[in-house]
């Protein structure tokens, strides 16, 4: 099982990252951040399909508010209607999730990329040479150097940039996404989680290489102004935004 995770995912992305890094000057960060913009456009007919989903929960929003407030005390019944309301749009509930859960992968091989390209020890540079392929680029360009603007990019970073630029672009994308509830405890619910998620991402970008947290962060801003441009303007974020005039 890992010999076939290594053939067909790990190896392939780790083989183009090294490359890309001698295409772009021997700049280890470029390369992380083209290769983030390259994984964004092979993975765009499933990030299409999130946005749709996410366009239609959102056109939805209306009669979904009307559907808690005539059945909020009855959730058995408020769940059937909901489905039913679904069923009727066309929308799969799950549809903004499986895209993320599929490029999962992607984002682990990714992490273990970034730490074998940059072998620290010589055990660790012998190890990557055993996933090399016999290209010429890829072979030019080890070592490796971890330097990108003030970061080392096998360490945290020391000044905490990234972390505040990963968890604020993904609060920005949650609050662009998570549709508003009339139901009290979903308010609640809803509120931590769009806390919680980037705070806790924030802290990981903290503990993992800054690599890793590079491609984070450049992957939130492709996904805030996709979701800009394709599925209708800042969503969620301006709907509750508190300089919103009230009706």
């Amino acid at each position: 099982m890992i010999a076939v995770w290594e053939l067909i995912i790990l190896e392939p992305i780790l083989n183009v990252l090294i490359a890309l890094s001698q295409i772009l000057f021997g700049q280890f960060g470029l390369a992380i951040i083209a290769l983030t913009v390259i994984v964004r456009l092979i993975s765009w007919p499933l990030n299409k399909r999130q946005l749709k989903a996410t366009k239609a929960m959102q056109d939805m929003q209306p009669k979904m508010q009307e559907l808690q407030k005539k059945y909020g005390k009855n959730q058995q019944k408020l769940q059937q209607e909901t489905m039913k309301l679904y069923k009727e749009a066309g929308v799969n509930p799950l549809g903004c999730l499986w895209p993320m859960l599929i490029q999962l992968p992607i984002w682990i091989a990714l992490y273990q990329s970034i730490m074998r390209a940059l072998a620290a020890t010589p055990e660790n540079l012998l190890n990557l040479h055993r996933h090399l392929y016999s290209w010429e680029i890829v072979h030019q360009a080890i070592p490796l150097s971890s330097r990108f603007l003030w970061l080392d990019l096998s360490r945290p970073d020391p000044y905490f940039i990234l972390a505040i630029i990963v968890g604020g672009t993904m609060w920005v994308q949650q609050k662009m996404t998570t549709a508003p509830s009339v139901d009290p405890k979903q308010q609640s619910t809803a509120r931590m989680m769009t806390v919680m998620m980037p705070f806790m991402f924030g802290i990981l970008t903290l503990m993992f290489p800054s690599g890793l947290a590079l491609f984070w962060a450049v992957s939130n801003v492709i996904g805030i102004v996709s979701q800009h441009v394709f599925a209708g303007g800042w969503g969620y974020l301006k709907l509750s935004s508190p300089f919103q005039p009230r009706s």
